[in-house]
């Protein structure tokens, strides 16, 4: 049978129905965080200046570290994060570095998940890695006040 004549009954066959698959489809912020995130990387965990937050979501395996330097005046100047997680997880990760840097430390802790999902458009069954970066800034806010009081409790 030639080419043609099998492309002719190809054509002439009755179309079957194919079930379709459901695609998840992110927003473009999402993917833009994802595809180029920001600030990725960790700074000296030594360093009393320095705060670290470390979480997990033990549903999904996420698990993220985010890491502030506070200057004398208590404003954010750096932020480092590195996640091991979904796209969603890193693209949260990289936004809330985004947000904390320049911000007061009282400033930073005002920073809700919401906000992060609704920047991000993040869908309902993503919403929780807007709660992990909300988590580990705060972590890494507690974690920069514990050395802070250690600092003045050894002076």
């Amino acid at each position: 049978m030639s080419s043609l004549t099998r492309v002719s009954r190809l054509l002439q066959a009755p179309l079957r129905r194919v079930q379709s698959i459901p695609v998840a489809l992110y927003h473009e912020n999402v993917v833009e965080h994802y595809e180029n995130p920001r600030n990725v990387g960790s700074l000296d965990k030594k360093d009393s200046t320095v705060g670290t937050g470390l979480v997990g979501a033990p549903a999904c395996g996420d698990v993220m570290k985010l890491q502030i330097k506070v200057d004398e005046n208590g404003k954010i100047i750096d932020a480092k994060f590195k996640t091991f997680g979904c796209g969603s997880a890193i693209a949260s990760s990289s936004l809330a570095t985004e947000w904390v840097k320049g911000k007061t430390i009282d400033e930073a802790g005002k920073l809700k998940n919401t906000d992060i999902a609704k920047e991000l458009r993040l869908p309902p069954v993503k919403l929780h890695c807007s709660m992990l970066a909300e988590d580990a800034i705060k972590a890494a806010l507690a974690d920069y006040k514990v050395k802070q009081q250690k600092k003045k409790d050894d002076k």
